[in-house]
């Protein structure tokens, strides 16, 4: 997977937040296409709260330790 991507993030944003798969799946690729990170273009399309990418920037960051 690429710097925008990741198999544990995708699960996250399924299990954890809800988004449909259809919804994820656009992401991924208007993600790519932009070269827009993941979470931040989630959220500014308006997929994610602020207190969602806030969860979800923790939880990543607390899989890196």
């Amino acid at each position: 997977m690429n710097n925008y991507l990741s198999r544990e993030m995708i699960i996250y944003l399924f299990n954890e937040v809800g988004l449909e798969e259809s919804s994820i799946e656009l992401g991924i690729k208007l993600s790519i296409t932009n070269h827009t990170p993941l979470p931040i273009l989630l959220w500014s399309y308006g997929m994610l709260t602020i207190e969602e990418l806030d969860k979800l920037y923790s939880f990543l960051f607390q899989k890196l330790d």
